[in-house]
């Protein structure tokens, strides 16, 4: 019997490594919220600063020719996003599809 190759990546492991680095981004952005929420002092709160933090999305995408990524139609929609805007956009690898 050959020694199976416990370095290689399993199907159900590469979804529960998905799964869990969106989980990791999401409670990063939560982390940074709360950061910016303690370091206002109660009544003094940047409502600039707020406004903003309700005007993100966290979704994932895959990278099309060029360097392109497309923003998803819901996320569009709800942050009023059309052709022509500026928007900043924060990039976290979550899976590579090529070979090494």
């Amino acid at each position: 019997m050959a020694d199976e190759d416990d370095s290689a990546i399993r199907p159900p492991d590469v979804f529960k490594l998905f799964a869990e680095t969106g989980e990791q981004a999401v409670e990063t952005q939560q982390e940074l919220f709360k950061q910016m929420l303690g370091a206002a002092s109660p009544g003094n709160i940047d409502m600039n600063q707020l406004g903003a933090m309700s005007q993100t999305a966290t979704f994932k995408t895959r990278v099309q020719s060029g360097g392109r990524i497309s923003i998803p139609d819901a996320e569009r929609e709800t942050l009023d996003i059309e052709e022509g805007d500026i928007v900043q956009a924060v990039v976290l690898p979550v899976k590579r599809n090529r070979e090494e």
